[in-house]
């Protein structure tokens, strides 16, 4: 499972979770893509997308995509890190075409 990392995704979650296939925007050469051409790219190479950007679901119609996307409530490093096995379990169960909101912790 590939997987990419948007920017506005801590780095922690690469580091923390480096037995996966992470790839950020940065390492791409993708930063200041724009959210309809980021996704057409990142599908054509990744299977997740992982980001923080609340209004992509209301800025993008997700409905034909094939890439999974994960949502996080925050980018905050102290709290992504909390959310990392949410984050791994959320590729885990990733399929095609699913956006996933991962909640903000109790």
């Amino acid at each position: 499972m590939k997987i990419l990392l948007d920017e506005s995704v801590p780095h922690v979650v690469q580091t923390r979770l480096s037995h996966l296939a992470i790839r950020t925007v940065q390492d791409m050469g993708w930063t200041g893509t724009k959210n309809g051409e980021l996704l057409r790219r990142a599908e054509a190479e990744f299977d997740v997308f992982v980001t923080a950007d609340q209004q992509l679901r209301y800025q993008q119609n997700l409905s034909c995509r094939k890439l999974s996307i994960i949502v996080l409530p925050t980018n905050q490093v102290r709290i992504v890190v909390t959310l990392l096995p949410a984050i791994e379990e959320g590729v885990r169960r990733a399929q095609p075409g699913v956006f996933h909101e991962i909640p903000m912790p109790a």
